[in-house]
């Protein structure tokens, strides 16, 4: 697995753009002159995904079936006993996978262990571990537990399929004490650059095996490339037509990189030395922009709302201003089939993974059902994280889900709002007037005073001596203290302090 990259990528991109500074670096999949994948890396805030660690483990939950791990992060980690088992479990007699062992069989409390990370820390939540190591390289993943050899599913010729494991077998032998998966780049690929890739993971994981003879507890043993380099070993493919970087040291590191890697295809690695931002020329920043909002407009004047909760991801799809030519029932149908490619490619642009719910508008016609779940499926084919899709609910749902490694684009670009505390709404002018009414009431009664003072946002300030002079007025005489109303500009709406004088 890769930090933040997906594992195997297949389709035409037009260009790869990335932009590196002092303190990030970020990678742009544009496809046909628009956005379609954004991946982020910052100096105190990278992926931790397919690193390799020395764990310890430091509590077994019987319960959950797993345990916490220690690896040196700030939260432990989490390692499942599914993910303890070897991947090709041991079958019973009637021919089913034997069931997992109780987690206090395979684990004990205080064991060292080496893990490695399949999805980062998301929220509050700590990594989560598997003890299936794989290593990958431009054109395999290696295996180091199983001896078997697997070939990407998206390589689809039955021909090019036995050309590759008949070619690899021949590399390894028989006698090989580790397992390969031949990725989707791998495809056409001639013998020579194939047993280049091999010796390059051969000697990689001999040197993981060392490391691992003195690693102590939390200790990183196997960090994956940094994500300017990950992304030409994992995002490059015939289909590109450019890589443009905009660093010249990264630039050259890169060309450097790719010719031994795939050096057919290093003159199309250039340096953008324009007078304006690389991103900018391409409008990346303004789709970055667009894909924080909550709301995406479709061309055809209809809309999409894309709520992201901690449980799920609600997708709502609207008309908007689009009324149609025909009737009614066609212009839901065409919304809904825009609305569906639009999807696709939000969820890989804002990264969102998880439970994912589409309420698309209402069908009558059921072809026109079908035809807008396969537009959908198909534009999701595109996606390099898997996804699965389940049929046209009677209530118009559609309920997925989509592999999710590391936070959303939203949650990585942005933090909650401090003055709604992330709620996204704020307290009404009028609801805050009430509320210092009653704390107004409520200090009167705790303490013996003659004068309070309300500090509160101009905007509520003027509320009260404006709509409610009158409820003041007969305030000040039923308490007999006298109040004054000091605007501050820094205040929020929904702050105010009530002090005794």
């Amino acid at each position: 697995m890769l930090a933040g990259l997906p594992a195997e990528p297949v389709f035409v991109s037009d260009e790869i753009l990335i932009n590196v500074t002092l303190t990030e670096s970020r990678v742009a999949v544009v496809e046909n002159g628009l956005l379609q994948e954004l991946y982020l890396e910052r100096e105190n805030d990278v992926s931790y995904v397919g690193n390799i660690y020395m764990g310890r483990v430091e509590r077994v939950l019987p319960g959950m079936q797993a345990a916490f791990v220690n690896i040196g992060l700030e939260r432990t980690a989490f390692l499942h006993a599914n993910d303890i088992t070897p991947r090709q479990p041991e079958l019973t007699e009637d021919g089913e996978p034997a069931p997992v062992p109780p987690i206090t069989e395979l684990l004990k409390q205080g064991q060292k262990l080496l893990v490695q990370v399949i999805k980062d820390p998301l929220g509050s939540k700590g990594a989560r571990l598997t003890t299936q190591l794989s290593v990958p390289s431009r054109y395999l993943v290696l295996l180091p537990d199983v001896d078997s050899l697997g070939v990407s599913v998206r390589i689809e010729a039955d021909e090019e399929r036995q050309r590759l494991k008949d070619l690899l077998r021949s590399m390894i032998g028989e006698t090989s004490r580790a397992g390969f998966i031949l990725r989707t780049n791998a495809e056409g690929v001639l013998g020579d650059a194939l047993a280049k890739d091999l010796d390059y993971l051969r000697r990689l994981w001999s040197r993981i095996e060392q490391a691992m003879q003195a690693a102590e507890a939390g200790q990183c043993i196997y960090e994956d490339l940094s994500l300017p380099y990950r992304s030409l070993r994992d995002l490059m493919h015939a289909g590109i037509d450019k890589v443009r970087i905009d660093d010249r040291k990264t630039w050259q590191r890169a060309r450097k990189f790719a010719s031994d890697f795939f050096p057919d295809w290093v003159e199309r690695i250039e340096y953008y030395d324009g007078d304006g931002p690389l991103f900018d020329l391409y409008g990346v920043e303004q789709e970055i922009d667009r894909a924080l909002s909550r709301t995406t407009p479709l061309k055809s004047g209809g809309y999409l709302s894309i709520d992201q909760t901690e449980a799920m991801t609600t997708v709502d799809v609207n008309t908007g201003a689009y009324v149609g030519f025909r009737n009614l029932e066609e212009t839901i149908y065409k919304t809904n089939l825009e609305a569906a490619q639009a999807i696709a490619r939000q969820l890989r642009l804002r990264n969102l993974g998880g439970i994912i719910i589409i309420d698309f508008i209402d069908m009558t016609d059921a072809d026109h059902k079908r035809q807008v779940l396969r537009t959908l499926q198909r534009a999701l084919a595109r996606d390099h994280a898997r996804s699965s899709v389940s049929e046209i609910s009677p209530l118009g749902l559609v309920e997925m889900t989509r592999k999710r490694t590391t936070e959303s684009l939203e949650h990585r670009l942005c933090e909650p709002c401090r003055v709604c505390d992330g709620r996204g709404r704020v307290k009404s002018v009028e609801t805050v007037c009430s509320e210092i009414f009653r704390e107004i009431l409520r200090a009167v009664r705790q303490f013996e005073t003659g004068q309070l003072r309300v500090m509160a946002a101009p905007a509520v300030v003027e509320r009260m001596l404006e709509d409610h002079h009158r409820s003041i007025a007969e305030l000040t005489e039923l308490l007999g203290t006298s109040i004054q109303f000091q605007p501050e500009e820094q205040y929020g709406q929904e702050q105010f302090d009530v002090v005794l004088l």
